[in-house]
């Protein structure tokens, strides 16, 4: 028996023991945390009088605009969080891989965010949120249109599936979401990729494949209708962008030099401060992520959520270290930080209704399992430079199966299927698309150019100009 098994049994010990616990523990979440219905119907008495005012000015005036306003403020300012997760991204990303490919990794990212709002504005938006069923949508599958609506028509002051803000901040709230699938497949792909063919693959992903899963559950379809539950996104958003960016790496194929006579060969990152600032940017504007997924200011449930993010992602980091410090023999400073995102992306489905010590227990699963997954990965010889398919798509599904473990509320079952239904749909949507690509277009830069770096290659330009080679 290998020297580090004992500490790993111990440890899986452990993790039962806490799991009884935990499971023998009430889920405070039922009740500190406020039901969506109700929050909803506390929102609906600022604004459910208001397509009969005669204007928007005399909408103002009224009685219940003061809380509109809180509410619709918050959303906003989530908003903003999440836009500021796209700079933690592409930090992480930018320093978990090689400073010849850096200009190219900031390039994609930006791109990510204009193109995904564009496609999310042109068709994305309306056939991810299409109306109530029985109308034109049969849960299924929904018809996008551009997004825009009359600015002074009062009666669509509000938003369709909750009264407490306006139509504009829905868009912008769930816009900011959209773009977040391409940009874990950006990480996965990451130095190989030309960049062409990856905008077009992000382009089609964001604005057609995203909102149409997206549907299923957040715009009343099939898997509503059956009780799938996933608070912010560790599926929907996740697991999806993990799930597609696994098939797009099958298709594009390792890093040249990565594995080499059957062996794994690191190729190390050229800058873990950016890699830190990342993940500290990233669970920055997971409170918004998750907070604004409360849907109002409500200060009870928006505190909760905050306190349940928190201590998921602190428990997945602590566990990431432990473990991976077991393993190598030394504590690695990247499988920490993706103990974060680990905690984070797991306790993203069930925020809101999981207890506080559940949502720990969620964050110290997800920190394990996390590490775990990267060595697998590598082991099978699936290239993921910055462990994106572990993070988001091993425990974005993590994440939501554990709200039917550890909310009563909810089927595992129906947990399951959810899970299964969206990262199957994204996986092999990914694999066509990117096959697609690569077939009408390309889809690796030539083994030249990615010796080089894509910084030259691609953009004929350098991030760190005064200190490389070709500068000199």
């Amino acid at each position: 028996m290998k020297l580090w098994s004992k500490p790993i049994l111990g440890l899986l010990k452990l993790t039962g023991l806490l799991a009884a616990l935990a499971l023998a523990v009430p889920s405070y979440g039922q009740d500190a945390a406020p039901a969506v219905e109700a929050v909803a119907e506390a929102a609906a008495t600022a604004t459910e009088e208001a397509p009969a005012f005669a204007s928007y000015e005399a909408f103002t005036e009224s009685e219940g605009f003061a809380l509109f306003t809180v509410n619709n403020l918050w959303i906003l300012i989530a908003a903003a969080l999440v836009f500021l997760m796209h700079l933690g991204f592409a930090t992480v990303e930018s320093g978990l891989t090689q400073s010849k490919n850096t200009v190219n990794i900031l390039f994609k990212n930006l791109a990510i965010v204009c193109i995904g709002i564009l496609g999310y504005a042109f068709w994305g938006f309306n056939a991810m949120y299409p109306g109530e069923v029985g109308t034109d949508w049969n849960g299924y599958f929904a018809l996008g249109s551009w997004f825009g609506v009359d600015n002074e028509d009062v009666a669509m002051v509000t938003s369709a599936y909750n009264p407490s803000y306006t139509w504009w901040t829905d868009f912008i709230f769930q816009a900011m979401f959209a773009a977040t699938a391409a940009t874990i497949v950006s990480g996965a792909v990451a130095e190989r990729i030309k960049l062409g063919s990856f905008l077009i693959y992000s382009l089609i992903l964001v604005t057609f494949i995203y909102p149409l899963t997206g549907s299923w559950k957040w715009g009343t379809g099939f898997l509503d209708a059956m009780g799938f539950y996933d608070f912010a996104g560790s599926t929907l958003v996740h697991a999806f962008g993990g799930f597609a960016a696994l098939a797009a790496v099958l298709v594009l194929g390792p890093r040249k030099g990565k594995y080499v006579d059957g062996k794994v060969r690191p190729i190390l990152g050229h800058s873990m401060p950016l890699a830190m600032i990342g993940v500290m940017l990233l669970w920055l504007g997971w409170y918004g992520f998750n907070g604004g997924s409360v849907l109002s200011a409500d200060p009870r449930g928006v505190s909760y959520v905050f306190v349940t993010t928190t201590l998921a992602a602190a428990a997945g980091s602590v566990t990431a270290m432990l473990v991976s410090w077991i393993l190598l023999k030394k504590p690695d400073l990247s499988m920490a930080l993706n103990g974060v995102l680990a905690g984070l992306v797991g306790i993203t489905a069930g925020a809101d209704v999981v207890g506080v010590f559940s949502s720990l227990l969620i964050g110290v699963i997800a920190g394990a399992l996390v590490v775990f997954s990267i060595f697998f990965f590598e082991k099978v010889k699936v290239d993921d430079p910055v462990g994106a398919i572990s993070v988001h798509g091993v425990c974005g599904v993590w994440g939501t199966v554990a709200v039917g473990l550890f909310s009563g509320d909810h089927s595992f079952v129906t947990q399951v299927i959810g899970c299964l239904a969206i990262v199957a749909t994204a996986f092999v949507a990914s694999f066509v698309l990117a096959s697609a690509v690569k077939a009408v277009m390309g889809l690796r830069v030539s083994a030249e150019e990615e010796i080089e770096g894509l910084d030259i290659g691609e953009h004929g330009n350098e991030a760190y100009p005064d200190f490389t080679a070709a500068h000199k």
